[in-house]
């Protein structure tokens, strides 16, 4: 079986052959792969009113557990974002009531935002069509080889520090 991978690295072969192209088609089936598999997430969420962007947001507070809420600061740092970036995302959650914002009654100067009852819905929602994107991507493996998948990629993400991250994937 060959790819469009296949046909680029067979012209890299042809015009430079002094270069090992071999990480190139690694690289570019991952690539097109994580692309792939994120358009048709953001087509799921986007049945919901949600981005990624969002539902990144709503999945952090609600695998956060009982009660659903997070400082923005500790939402920031578990989406790798600022906090700018995190503001922005709030206020259109907000606006669509899927999150609140209050005082933090214990520190004067915190907030806390909070899944609303529709943001929760949202999410458990939202997380399950995501998902079952990503395994209609994944049903023509058989089960061995895409754990076998699984882990190479732990493996090479492993020295990266990636690995050990729970919250990378949302």
């Amino acid at each position: 079986m060959t790819d469009d991978i296949d046909r680029i690295l067979d012209q890299w072969s042809r015009e430079r052959p002094d270069l090992d192209t071999e990480a190139m088609g690694v690289f570019g089936r991952i690539y097109r792969l994580a692309r792939l598999a994120g358009d048709a997430t953001e087509k799921a969420y986007a049945r919901f009113h949600i981005s990624r962007a969002e539902f990144d947001v709503l999945a952090t507070l609600r695998r956060a557990g009982e009660p659903f809420e997070l400082s923005p600061g500790a939402l920031a740092a578990s989406m790798m974002l600022s906090t700018g970036g995190t503001t922005a995302r709030l206020d259109r959650l907000e606006k669509a009531t899927l999150v609140t914002r209050s005082p933090d009654p214990h520190d004067r100067r915190g907030v806390l935002v909070r899944l609303t009852a529709r943001g929760r819905t949202v999410a458990d929602e939202a997380v399950a069509a995501g998902l079952a994107e990503q395994q209609r991507l994944l049903s023509h493996l058989p089960q061995p080889r895409r754990d076998q998948l699984a882990e190479l990629l732990r493996t090479l993400l492993a020295p990266e520090g990636e690995a050990a991250r729970p919250e990378a994937g949302s």
